[in-house]
Formats: C-alpha cells, structure tokens, sequence
C-alpha cells in the first residue's frame, strides 16, 4: 500500500513537471541513447550537457558548477558506460538541495509555542502573489490550523478584491481597509485580531512595486516595525512568490528583494507551464533559500509541497538507464 501510494505521488509529481521533464529529457536522451559500442568523446558531451542546463534555466554560474563537477568525477571516478555518466548528472544536480534544510512549514509552525506565528508573502505583480496566499489558506487550513488575512498591499483594488473572493471561498477572515491606506496599518489591526481570536497562524499580502526600490525597501520595513509592536519576533517567515516562467528574471528579483529583507523561504508557481524548470535549480544554488511550495495550476489545492529530490529525479525518467534506453527504442 505504501509503494502504491509512493508511485502515485511520483506519477503526479512528473505530471505537474510534464513540460519542463519532456524538454530536458527528450535533449538528453539524443546523447545517452546510442549503441553501447560507441565510445562518448566526453568534451562534446560535457558541450552537450552545459547547452542544456542552459537552456533549461538552471543559470550561468550554476551550470559552470555542475560541468565542473561533473568533468572531475569522470576524471577521478573511472566510468563504465553512458548509463554512469547518467547517473553522475543525476547526482550533480541535486547536490544543490543536500545542504539547504527545508523543513514543512507545518511542522515549523507546530513547533511555534506561541501564537500566531506569522508570514509574509512579498513578490512582484503578476507572479500569482494573491491567488498563492488563497491556496497556503487552503492548504494550511486542511492542516487543521486557524488563519487570518491582512491585505496589506493596499495599493491595488485588485489585490484586495481577489483576497476577499479567496477569503470566502476558504471561509478565513480577512483584515482590510480602503485602498491607499497605510499598509503598515492594515497589518497592525490584523495581528491585533489575530492575537484576540488565538488565531494559529497569519498570512499578510503586501505590494509588489518593485520598479519603486527605495518606496517599496521603506513600506516593507515600516511593516515589519509596526508588527513587532504588537509581536515582537514578528514576522517569523517571509516567503517569496516568484513566477518560474519568467526565467532569469526571478533570479533578479530574489538578488533585489534580498536587498530589502531576509528572504526565508519561496513559493515558485505556474510551474507546470514551463519547459524551462531548470530554474529551481539555479536559485536554491545561488542564494541557498529554500522553496517550500510549487503551485501547478489554478485551482484551489493546486500547490504542492516542494521536494528537491524528487523535482530532479523527475527530469531524469527512470534511475534505470539501460531500461528506458529499451523502451524508448521500443516506443520508436
């Protein structure tokens, strides 16, 4: 029954990543699968295999990173066929997720002894920022947790309309006030109402202005001040909301972000619209954050916990080489 259920979860998992799994790997296996007998020229395959990291988004320094890895293992470690060499990028690139601890945020809240323990979500306009808060209301609301929201990005009607069409729909109450006012505000009545209702947990919505750095640098730390005047140790976790289909450019807004606050953790949606995945890579690489949740799709339960291991061994179709070279063959 374990296995079973195991299987199904993996099965969904490559499902959600269809695209950017299809992509990479139907690239990959224009190099592995060839005769056994031919002997691999390794400086055309490590040219081969930094196009494709490339290309999947995985990011300039991080590739470098890998191939250099890469290209020292084969020295050190002598292979065999192309089925190690498949195995030893396999390796590479989850070498990324072994140091990052990325615990749920579940157990990270249930360890909280004190309530509420309180998050809040930044992001540019457009990443899904609102529609992401809906469903980490959703999500933590089957966890058996009481939330409250605060929609302190009071510089869009949009944001607050679409929080309080999420807000019913998950039935959680929402903090708001009229557009323009000071968002600073908005977070204070919702703490306060959040401590007064023994609330287990609060999500706070802020404005995405990013083109406006200074504006947006002081809104976000005027925030997190007037928090701590009502909980101190607040906010416990800021979560990035980033769009994986704008590629390099979300490596560009963590670098600007990071600037303004201590990023803890990231939310990468639209996912499974992208062939260019490669992406999560890069960033947990580059700036060592962890992400937590990955959203594939528009409906409410449509976020996902996030698992490194398993996001790589989805790019890669079975840890039997030889086995997919024979099906793949066959398929043809």
């Amino acid at each position: 029954m374990f296995f079973l259920k195991k299987k199904k979860i993996k099965e969904a998992f490559d499902q959600e990543l269809k695209k950017t799994r299809e992509s990479f790997f139907s690239r990959m296996k224009n190099i592995f699968l060839r005769k056994s007998t031919l002997k691999i020229d390794i400086e055309k395959f490590l040219d081969h295999i930094e196009e494709i990291l490339l290309s999947s988004d995985i990011g300039t320094k991080t590739t470098i990173k890998i191939i250099n890895n890469l290209e020292n293992r084969i020295k050190k470690e002598k292979y065999e066929d192309d089925q190690k060499l498949y195995e030893f990028l396999k390796e590479e690139m989850k070498v990324p997720f072994m140091d990052i601890k990325n615990e749920g945020l579940e157990r990270t809240i249930k360890k909280y002894k004190k309530k509420p323990y309180v998050i809040m979500i930044i992001g540019v306009n457009g990443v899904g920022k609102t529609t992401t808060i809906g469903k980490l209301a959703f999500f933590l609301k089957k966890k058996g947790f009481n939330l409250i929201i605060g929609a302190s990005d009071t510089f869009r009607a949009a944001a607050i309309r679409q929080l309080e069409i999420w807000s019913k729909k998950v039935n959680i109450p929402l903090i708001k006030q009229h557009m323009y006012a000071d968002p600073a505000s908005v977070a204070y009545d919702t703490l306060q109402s959040a401590k007064s209702k023994n609330m287990d947990v609060v999500l706070i919505d802020t404005a995405g202005r990013l083109q406006n750095k200074i504006g947006l640098m002081e809104e976000l730390s005027k925030i997190s001040r007037v928090m701590k005047k009502v909980i101190p140790e607040a906010p416990h976790e800021i979560m990035l909301v980033l769009d994986s289909t704008t590629g390099q450019n979300a490596f560009e807004q963590v670098k600007k972000f990071s600037f303004f606050v201590k990023i803890s953790s990231i939310i990468l949606t639209k996912l499974e619209g992208t062939a260019k995945g490669g992406v999560v890579i890069g960033i947990v690489d580059q700036f060592k954050i962890p992400i937590k949740y990955i959203g594939i799709g528009e409906k409410i339960q449509d976020l996902k916990e996030f698992d490194g291991k398993k996001f790589i061994d989805s790019f890669f179709l079975s840890t039997n080489h030889q086995k997919n070279k024979e099906d793949i063959i066959q398929d043809n």
